[in-house]
């Protein structure tokens, strides 16, 4: 970059409001981080990812994270370029001094760039390393006491959605639907079953059980998810991790939905009809209370 374009009034600005990424070894502001336009991560989605977030300064289920990351390199046939504690170090690097407060951290790995455009890649390549953190906003009261609307769509993801890959094409338009329906979520039904929202898991809460599909290549697994599943052990809530009927998403007592950057939220509009009572339920209630603590108690102690 020129001297006249690094110090432009715009750039300046962006560095302010910015942070510091890290970009394949390097820590360098977010503004000025480049990659070659013939990355695979650009050209083909040929990446995968992970959003950790953090709650008080501390990287939360970052083990978790991580393990899936690992996860969905080996999927693609990729190592693993870093291991848990470099990943951890990169995250302490990038969360400096921010101090308490809640944010995530995205961290992408792709197979990297060659000297050419090619759907078979040749082996050796050195992938492309980069991670950011940024600030994990607040999430908004009405959602808590009013809860969130969904609609539903057909399927239209790829085959291997337990890869979390950068190639995101379908998730964008589902969530699309949603925002244009007015809607928060958009959740999949695939042959008259639940699979997932577009950027979430969705539990089903029918006769005091938490209903999710099971694991498999037909959804990602989803580390907010499992938080969920212990949670429920130690409130003595009863789990069922089985094929979950469109029949039984719809007449639903609770709905919520659990992902990395919002806990759990309580679905109580689905397609224009309100589920269960219309208002978040006590199960929903109890589930966030206990989310909440559990995350302050995990304040002050090691990440990994």
């Amino acid at each position: 970059m020129a001297a006249a374009d690094r110090y432009h009034p715009a750039l300046v600005r962006l560095n302010v409001l910015l942070p510091i990424c890290y970009l394949s070894g390097a820590y360098l502001p977010l503004a000025e981080a480049r990659i070659s336009p013939l990355d695979r991560g650009f050209l083909f989605g040929d990446a995968v990812y992970e959003v950790i977030p953090v709650y008080g300064g501390r990287p939360f289920r970052l083990r978790e994270h991580l393990d899936r990351l690992n996860r969905s390199l080996a999927a693609i046939g990729m190592q693993a370029p870093r291991s848990h504690p470099e990943w951890a170090t990169i995250c302490s690097q990038l969360l400096g001094q921010r101090g308490p407060q809640d944010s995530y951290i995205y961290i992408q790995v792709s197979r990297g760039a060659e000297l050419g455009r090619n759907h078979a890649w040749p082996e050796g390549m050195a992938p492309t390393l980069f991670a950011y953190v940024t600030t994990l906003e607040p999430t908004p009261a009405r959602f808590l006491e009013q809860g969130i609307a969904a609609v539903t769509a057909d399927e239209i993801r790829w085959a291997r959605r337990d890869i979390k890959s950068t190639a995101l094409l379908a998730n964008i338009l589902l969530k699309k639907l949603g925002a244009d329906a007015g809607a928060f979520e958009t959740i999949m039904i695939e042959n008259g079953e639940l699979t997932e929202g577009s950027s979430t898991t969705v539990h089903v809460i029918s006769g005091g059980v938490i209903h999710t599909p099971p694991n498999g290549t037909h959804i990602l697994p989803g580390t907010t998810r499992d938080v969920v599943t212990e949670l429920a052990v130690r409130l003595n809530m009863s789990c069922n991790n089985s094929r979950v009927p469109e029949s039984l998403l719809r007449s639903a007592d609770e709905i919520w939905l659990a992902f990395a950057t919002r806990g759990v939220l309580p679905v109580t509009l689905l397609d224009g009809v309100p589920v269960g009572t219309g208002r978040p339920g006590p199960m929903f209630k109890r589930m966030h209370a206990a989310f909440i603590d559990y995350t302050h108690e995990l304040a002050g102690t090691p990440a990994l």
